[in-house]
């Protein structure tokens, strides 16, 4: 037996056991089980509550006629009552026509005028409860969603499937990617009020962009806010909501065209780290001198068309599959690369180990990734553009031995220069060694730690993240390139048409 309380007269008025059972639906004490605890206690009863699958929801399990309750649960009837001597046993079905569920009371005592009122009005009482919690249900199953929705148009714009994108937003979102170019931010709090923080990004983008729950960090949102004449409507907004959230950063990328999601994502994740040591908590991706803007234009492309051709005649999807792979991978680890794409890391890997193979190439050295990724980067600016007429067959070093480019990377690796420590040759010999600490080590004869904090003291002079890799990194690579310092890479058709190429085992 549940309790003793009995919660107002004996006589069969109501007493204050009405206001008892009021009180249990207060916000604070909407619940099904300390409904049914109460009733056990006000009438002294056993109690259990069933759904119509016979999965018991709340109370203690009652023996009963097993029919009966199938009977109660289908609707065939509304309620039944069985007695014996020494027990008393009523079932009353809950949210009829469409039964929600079965109670089932049992006393010692037969059921007087008082306990078959409390037992009527807690059913009513319980049928609030569990319709407010098959809404809260349905709620929480369209957030869910709504999320996954989201979730897959993210990673249909990383790999610069543009169209799908478009049409699978169209049904909730219409004309939200009609443009072509976007600015992707993301912001950083805390995990556990991560959600608050969407819920704000979404009332103050007011539909103009799209917000993502970033399925590789817990504490980022991945915001993809389309342009117009220049300019995104979510920007200033979403700077007001982190100006509202105490221990919370934004990053944000320079307008891209939207099969540049990637490329966005990759600047506002660098921002993002500026961010995080300005008072305003704010930062967009500085446009600085990148290498790859000065270099001819006809013969990089020419240069890049060349080097990716082995994958020329794969099928579109497949081929834009790989490259968008490749160049994730290039910037993040293989696990955040299948979480943002939704794909296992195994298959990250047979992607990358595929375009590696075609291009015949060795992507655990970095100046190939770095050529690797200043070719996709190239092809990725104007994928459906036409092919420069007459490009001349430019090899990688013509490309970057030119005057502008050299005075580039000078005085880029200059800044080093200042430091006793020779953090230049520290940096180019790490490089060399595919960015492992411990070959470094032992190369130069030092510890591996020392080979870490030197690359570390490295990045805030150059102004670029070394460490996390990606495009800051393969900068550097190319400025080296630029200046001799490394060896060009030997990358599969590329080396065979430019015998000037030095070629590695």
């Amino acid at each position: 037996m549940l309790g003793s309380r009995t919660g107002g007269g004996r006589d069969g008025t109501c007493g204050d056991w009405t206001y008892e059972l009021l009180e249990q639906l207060r916000p604070a004490a909407r619940d099904i089980n300390g409904v049914t605890t109460w009733l056990a206690g006000a009438i002294e009863a056993e109690v259990s509550l069933h759904d119509v699958t016979g999965t018991l929801l709340a109370g203690t399990r009652l023996p009963a006629d097993d029919a009966l309750v199938t009977d109660v649960a289908s609707g065939r009837i509304a309620s039944a009552a069985v007695d014996t001597p020494g027990h008393h046993v009523r079932l009353v079905g809950l949210g009829h026509p469409d039964t929600k569920g079965v109670l089932g009371v049992a006393r010692r005592r037969p059921f007087d005028r008082r306990a078959t009122d409390i037992v009527a009005r807690s059913v009513w009482v319980l049928e609030l409860l569990l319709r407010e919690r098959e809404t809260a249900g349905a709620v929480r199953r369209l957030d869910r969603a709504t999320a996954d929705l989201r979730l897959a148009i993210l990673q249909l714009l990383m790999v610069g499937d543009i169209i799908a994108a478009r049409r699978v937003a169209a049904g909730l979102w219409p004309g939200l990617f009609d443009t072509d170019s976007a600015r992707v931010y993301v912001l950083e709090g805390h995990a556990a009020r991560r959600d608050d923080l969407a819920d704000d990004c979404q009332a103050a983008a007011e539909g103009h962009a799209l917000i993502v729950r970033c399925p590789a960090v817990d504490e980022h949102l991945i915001v993809v806010a389309p342009m117009e004449r220049g300019h995104d409507l979510a920007g200033p907004e979403l700077r007001s909501v982190v100006g509202g959230h105490p221990d919370t950063f934004i990053g944000g990328s320079v307008g891209q065209n939207l099969a540049q999601t990637a490329t966005a994502y990759g600047q506002a994740v660098s921002a993002l780290a500026v961010a995080r040591f300005r008072s305003d908590r704010a930062a967009v991706y500085a446009e600085r001198t990148h290498p790859e803007r000065l270099m001819n234009p006809p013969a990089l492309r020419g240069w890049a068309d060349r080097l990716l051709s082995p994958l020329d005649d794969l099928p579109h999807h497949t081929r834009a599959e790989l490259l968008a792979t490749t160049r994730l991978g290039f910037s993040f680890t293989a696990v955040k690369t299948a979480i943002i794409l939704g794909v296992s890391r195994n298959t990250v890997r047979a992607r990358m180990e595929r375009v590696e193979g075609l291009l015949e190439a060795d992507f655990s050295d970095l100046t190939t990734r770095a050529a690797v990724q200043l070719a996709l980067n190239t092809q990725a600016a104007a994928p459906d553009g036409p092919r420069p007429p007459g490009a001349p067959a430019a090899g990688l070093t013509e490309l970057l031995r030119t005057e502008a480019l050299v005075a580039w990377a000078d005085g880029l690796l200059g800044r080093l220069a200042g430091d006793t420590r020779d953090l230049r040759r520290t940096v180019r010999t790490w490089i060399t060694a595919g960015g492992n600490a411990e070959r470094t080590a032992q190369v130069l004869g030092i510890h591996a730690q020392t080979v870490r904090d030197h690359v570390r003291s490295a990045e805030p002079v150059l102004e670029r993240e070394l460490l996390a890799g990606g495009s800051d990194l393969y900068e550097v690579v190319l400025a080296h390139l630029a200046l001799g310092d490394l060896d060009e890479p030997a990358v599969g058709r590329a080396k065979r048409d430019h015998q000037d190429a030095t070629v590695h085992d």
